[in-house]
């Protein structure tokens, strides 16, 4: 499609606006983080280091990193796996309710936030709680799973539509076991997907406050639940500006690996 002139520029404009109104919030807090006033008062008169170092000695913030963390790598190995089961049932499978497996598995990630978290505060509270199972870790990992799964099927998904099944079925022929198929052939070829997936998974996982509000138990408090409850506390402002740079850091950092895999397996790239 040829565009006039006037349409370029208009869509350059268009484009600037909008990366501006995603990017200029977060570059303000990132200079926040060393302003030196203790409110979030904007241009910043004088800059320092000290709420760094105070974040750091906050034995609350590092439990609640520590949370995240966990949160994020226990979702992501969930996600790994159901993810991959279904995207092979779904791609190398034909039997009934092939296509609603598939809506199923991405209707999480199209519901509200709020949706998927009354719906399983509901199922913790009705079905789990007579058992003995209270909210906590395992309920945050569990939330998080619903919607980390679906970033993995894609990818996976993607990825066995691309390169077919010609590979598995040439090692069959040729006498290998199925074990030694997926390990020598099926395995590297989703490799990256894997990877890839995985990243997003997490990053995904790391930053979710919505369904964590729903799913935490009341000693279970993740990174984002950390900032929300100590954003308009007396005097910790600067150290949740502090906090929110190092979220936006560690949530571009394997996004942009995800990316960059992605796109290197898609020109020809292995990793």
């Amino acid at each position: 499609m040829t565009l006039s002139p006037l349409s370029r520029w208009l869509l350059r404009g268009m484009m600037a606006l909008g990366l501006a109104f995603i990017y200029v919030p977060l570059a303000i807090v990132l200079l926040n983080s060393f302003n030196a006033d203790r409110t979030f008062a904007f241009p910043p008169r004088r800059f320092t280091v000290d709420w760094w170092s105070r974040a750091w000695g906050s034995s609350g913030l590092r439990e609640a990193l520590w949370a995240s963390v966990q949160a994020g790598l226990g979702a992501t190995t969930v996600a790994l796996v159901l993810g991959t089961l279904v995207a092979f049932a779904v791609q190398r499978y034909r039997f009934f309710g092939r296509e609603a497996m598939s809506l199923l598995v991405l209707l999480p990630i199209a519901l509200p936030g709020i949706v998927t978290g009354i719906a399983l505060d509901t199922a913790f509270r009705s079905v789990f709680a007579p058992l003995g199972i209270g909210k906590g870790l395992l309920s945050v990992v569990i939330g998080h799973a619903t919607f980390c799964v679906v970033v993995v099927y894609n990818n996976v998904l993607a990825r066995l539509r691309r390169t077919g099944a010609s590979f598995e079925e040439a090692s069959a022929d040729l006498g290998a076991r199925p074990a030694q198929t997926f390990r020598l052939v099926t395995f590297p070829l989703i490799r990256s997907a894997l990877f890839a997936g995985g990243l997003l998974a997490f990053a995904l996982s790391f930053d979710e406050i919505v369904v964590t509000t729903f799913t935490a138990g009341p000693s279970t408090q993740t990174l984002p639940i950390w900032i929300f409850s100590n954003l308009f506390r007396p005097n910790q402002a600067p150290v949740v500006n502090v906090v929110a740079a190092v979220v936006i850091v560690l949530s571009i950092v394997p996004i942009y690996l995800a990316q960059r895999i992605s796109s290197d397996t898609a020109s020809g790239g292995r990793l």
